[in-house]
Formats: C-alpha cells, structure tokens, sequence
C-alpha cells in the first residue's frame, strides 16, 4: 500500500497492520465523500503530525474559504466504530477496546486548539481552523449517547446517515469553484507554519501559573532566575544565544525556578516550553499547572519532543530534571537507519531556544542512557557557540530544611569520600524539625507513616528498589485490581499502577506521588523521582547491601530491565542514586528498613 510505503519513509519506522487496515477501512470513504460533494480537488494531508508533540491528526483537507477567499483547513477524525456508549462527559466506551477513549468531538477539538495555540499564524486567523469527527460505519442511533455535547467551530459530530450534512458542512468552509492550485497553495501554507507558543495560549498560562504565593524565589534561586531574565533580553538585543544550567540537590528548588520563569516569561509574551523527561512529572507539571484550562498543558512538553525542530524556534526551553537527559531522542520503534543519524538530544534542546535552560542533580542519574552532567550540557553548550551561566543552589527545602540530612545520605551511600556517620554526630537543634528513624519491618514501617500522617497530618508514600515483579492488573468479580507483587514475609503491597493501566480506586502511575490514594501501594524510582511528600518510607532491597565496610550492587536482584543492561561500573553507580533519589522525597520524616538482616544492622546504627 502506498500510504503504509510513505509512512515508513515519513516516520522512518515500519507502520502496524492494524493502522494499515484502519486507513484502508476509511480514507476510501472519506475520498469518495469529498469527491461525490465537488470537493475532489481540495488538498488531503494524512496522518499530520502536530509540532512538538507525537500525536497525529487523521486528516487535514485545505482549500480557500467561499466567503472569505482565505486559506481554510478541517481536521478530520475517523472513525470506524459502528456502536458506542457514552461513559462520562469526555469518555466513551467501546466493545472491541479494554480502556475508555475520549469522545471523538473531544479529541479533535483538542487538536484544533493545540494547533491554533502551537502556530502565531493561525493564532492570528482561528477562524480558519475547523475539527470534524466522522464516524462513517455508525448510525445515529447507534451512538446517540455521544450525540450529548455542544457543537463548536472545532469539533462537531457526523454518522453515516447524517454524511448530506456533513459534506453541506464541508462545502461551507471548502470553495467548490476554486481551483486545484488554490488548494495546494493553502497546503503549501499549511506545511511551512512556523510553531511556537502563541500570545493567548501565553497569556493563560501566565494566569495559571504566575501569582501563586508557593513560587516564592530565595537567594541563589532568585539569582538563577534573573540569569534567564538577562539571558532573554541578550537574546533579542544582541541575536546571542546563552545556556543557562542550574545546579542544586533534592529540594534546593529547581521547579520552583523552573514554573516562576514559566509564568513569568508567559507574561512577558516570550514562547517558551517547559521539558522533562519523565512522564510522571510532566503529567503532573501538566495537572499542577493547567488544571483550571486544558490548553495551558501543551507547554508542557518531553526531552524527545524536538527531533524535528528548526533552529531557535522558541525564546525559552526549560529543562527541569535534565539529568534525565538522554544520549539520543530515539525509541524502540526507531528504524536502524534512523538510529544511525539520529543526533544527541542534548543538541537539540540547545538548537530550538535562543535560552536553554538547564536545571539539574548529578546524583539523580538513575538509568543506563541518562547523561544530563554539568560536564556534558555545558561542553554541548560551548561547542554549539553558547555563552553558559552556571548557577548552584546551596538550600535545602525539603527534609524539614536540612542539609545535614542530604549530607547524611550522601555519606550513607558511598557517594562521597566521607565515610557514613551516626544521624545523631551529624544532627544539629537546626534539624529537629525532621524526623529520621527505623523500622523492624515492612509492617511496622507503614505503620509509622501511617501514624505521622494522621497525626501530624501530611502525605506519606513508602518506595523501594525494583526488586520484584510488576504484574498487570488482574480482573476480578468487581473489576480489576493490582497485583502484592511486593512480598516480605508475610506483608504484600502492590506497586503502583502501571502507565497506561488504570484500576478504581488507586491514581494513575503519574500521580501516585500526589494522589491521595497512592498510599497502600508501593513506589518506584519513576514515580517517586521529581516530587515530595510529607513522610517518606524506604524500603532497600537485597540489589543493595552491605557487607562488610562496603555496599554491594546485586544485579541478579534487580527487576528494573533497563537497569539491568547497565555495565557493572554503571548499576552500582546508579543504584546508589536511585536510594538518595527515594531517601530525599520526604519533607518531614523518613524511615528506613532493608530486607537484608546484615544492612539492617548497619542502617539502625546509623539512624539512632
């Protein structure tokens, strides 16, 4: 098939049967449809993908507008559902599908939106823009339920029986009497959009974000934040590009620079994206950020959002957790050839902002591929010809404030020359605030978290090294559950939900660290990584124990795959950051309990 030949070129991965058969099932129909209505000559671009993001919108028809004489586009969502109920205000269920699906109207809508607010052209000129969702194998009946919604310039709702009004829609927005070469040059116009963040979507997000009283900025982090401001008017006066990398430990305050220069420089009418490389925390940057409007979440993007980004396209791009950075942009899905030009990302995030900014923690490093050190970001910098400011942040805001307690850890771990010390040699008046203690066991562990938490009030978590299976959710007689996949003794707990796999009554995978209902379940690095809470509970697994004066990193007791194929050199280094990561999460407290008996011992030494 043509399409499937072009795609592989396009995406340069090979292309699912399933995607094959999807298009051979309906892009006939919808060809045939603008053909029949006079529309045969309008331009029809498939599977476009929107900037800076890896969704693609089915279709996109362009032609000239009948009144206006302007370029005029309809994005097109098809689909092949002949029966579908709906679930919620924004959620259908589907017979052949496991998972709810966002309404049709809905989804197009969005993208409607996102490639409004991502292209100043269009910003400009909305009207020119119009989402479609075509459900050509339903009748209305079958679907009246998803019938419930408020028609809009970005999202309206057709059937098979109700095709007459589609295709009058269409002629509506889709000169009949213009010309093929009118069609190709709005196609034309359409591919050669220049993408940024637009002034309304900016304006939003300064709203959001920007007033808050928690983004209050201290000392170095108030430093950090005017290098960027300096950086930005450099940028427009003098065309010089700077790189800014901000460098502190758990809690010194790095996403509260990295949300305050957000809205700031929102405001300020700059384009600007903010970038992880964690789905748990841009998710959650995302909910944070845009929970009173969808549209502010697209500034929120991933690491690998900018392959195939021009050069300074935005002002602004603000790297929080950029030790997550990795060597390259590609996945699994990437074709061999591809792998071989692919770039390294670290110069793409310095190519597509006239201001990278890098906020970082060197112990934060956790998988094989991660290189986001200050060594490796300012050697990309300055060899790309960027000026680069450095800025390191001495406080600590998390752990009751204390910086004996990261220095303690750092000790604990082997991850400084110093070797460990008791938590009472270490603590100072200054850190009563923060409780550190031991546990007996899993048991007596939660029990204490669950014991500040309603006593002192606060959220508690309990984390532990990935040293046991992660199971799907299993179905039930009262639908699915998750797995006590964590078992010690005679305690089972379950991991938290899988991405992707949702059960009632437990968050998503991205939000267990701020949901309420995240405790019960047991974290990981990846969902732990990037976020606090009041009590943090720690469980060390036997892929880390003590022996002797040393710490042993056991590969064999490690489940983590990614983890695994790590070189030993690696795996012990990163097993180390992956217990500071999980040690430091706690604001108030921490308690500690290792499966292993001998680490055990060390670890009630150290803590009393």
């Amino acid at each position: 098939m043509l399409l499937a030949k072009q795609a592989k070129f396009q995406w340069e991965s090979r292309t699912g049967s399933s995607e094959v058969e999807s298009w051979r099932r309906s892009i006939p129909v919808l060809l045939a449809d603008l053909v029949d209505s006079g529309l045969g000559h309008v331009e029809v671009l498939l599977e476009h993908k929107l900037p800076h993001s890896p969704k693609r919108v089915d279709v996109v028809l362009c032609g000239i507008h009948p009144r206006t004489g302007r370029a005029s586009y309809v994005l097109v969502e098809l689909k092949q559902w002949s029966r579908a109920e709906l679930l919620a205000a924004e959620l259908v269920t589907i017979s052949t599908y496991a998972e709810p699906v966002l309404h049709p109207v809905e989804q197009v809508r969005s993208y409607c939106e996102y490639l409004v607010d991502s292209t100043p052209a269009l910003a400009e000129r909305p009207d020119t823009v119009h989402g479609v969702a075509y459900l050509h194998n339903a009748l209305s009946n079958a679907v009246s339920s998803l019938r419930q919604y408020r028609p809009s310039q970005f999202g309206r709702l057709y059937t098979l029986d109700t095709k007459a009004e589609l295709t009058t829609y269409l002629r509506s927005l889709l000169d009949v009497d213009s010309g093929r070469p009118d069609a190709q040059r709005a196609a034309d116009e359409f591919l050669n959009f220049t993408h940024a963040p637009t002034k309304p979507l900016l304006n939003l997000a300064a709203n959001e974000i920007r007033d808050r009283e928690q983004f209050v900025l201290l000392d170095e982090q108030k430093v950090a934040y005017e290098l960027v401001q300096q950086a930005v008017e450099r940028a427009r006066a003098a065309r010089t590009q700077t790189a800014v990398v901000v460098i502190g430990g758990p809690g010194s305050g790095k996403s509260v620079i990295a949300l305050s220069l957000l809205g700031e420089l929102a405001r300020q009418g700059r384009t600007v994206h903010h970038a992880t490389g964690s789905s748990a925390f841009t998710n959650t940057m995302r909910r944070i950020a845009g929970h009173r409007d969808n549209r502010v979440k697209s500034l929120f993007k991933f690491f690998n959002s900018y392959m195939d980004s021009g050069k300074r396209e935005i002002e602004v791009l603000i790297c929080d957790e950029a030790h997550r950075i990795r060597e390259q942009s590609v996945n699994r899905y990437t074709s061999r050839e591809a792998r071989a030009r692919a770039g390294r990302q670290i110069d793409e995030l310095i190519d597509v902002a006239w201001v990278p900014v890098f906020l970082l923690d060197e112990n934060q490093t956790v998988r094989p591929g991660e290189m986001g050190s200050v060594a490796e970001i300012t050697g990309a910098a300055r060899a790309l010809g960027c000026r680069v400011d450095v800025v390191h942040l001495e406080g600590q805001y998390r752990c009751g404030g204390s910086i004996a307690f990261d220095t303690w850890v750092t000790r604990l771990l082997g991850l400084t020359q110093l070797p460990p010390v008791r938590w009472s040699n270490v603590a100072t008046p200054l850190d009563d605030e923060f409780v550190l203690t031991s546990a007996g066991s899993p048991a007596a562990l939660e029990s204490w978290l669950l014991h500040k938490s309603e006593e002192l009030g606060g959220t508690a978590r309990m984390a532990a090294g990935y040293c046991w299976p992660w199971s799907d959710p299993v179905a039930t007689s009262t639908g699915k559950t998750l797995v006590p996949d964590v078992e010690i003794g005679d305690w089972r707990r379950p991991w938290n939900a899988k991405p992707g796999k949702r059960v009632p009554d437990a968050p998503e995978s991205y939000y267990w660290a701020s949901d309420d209902r995240g405790f019960g379940q047991v974290g990981c690095i990846y969902t732990a990584q990037g976020f606090e809470y009041d009590w943090a509970g720690v469980i060390l697994g036997p892929d880390f124990v003590r022996r002797g004066e040393q710490w042993v990193a056991r590969r064999e007791f490690s489940k983590d795959p990614n983890l695994r194929r790590a070189s030993e050199p690696e795996f012990q280094a990163l097993t180390r950051n992956t217990y500071k990561v999980l040690l430091t999460r706690g604001m108030r407290g921490a308690c500690v309990y290792s499966t292993d008996p001998e680490t055990q011992d060390f670890l009630e030494r150290m803590v009393s």
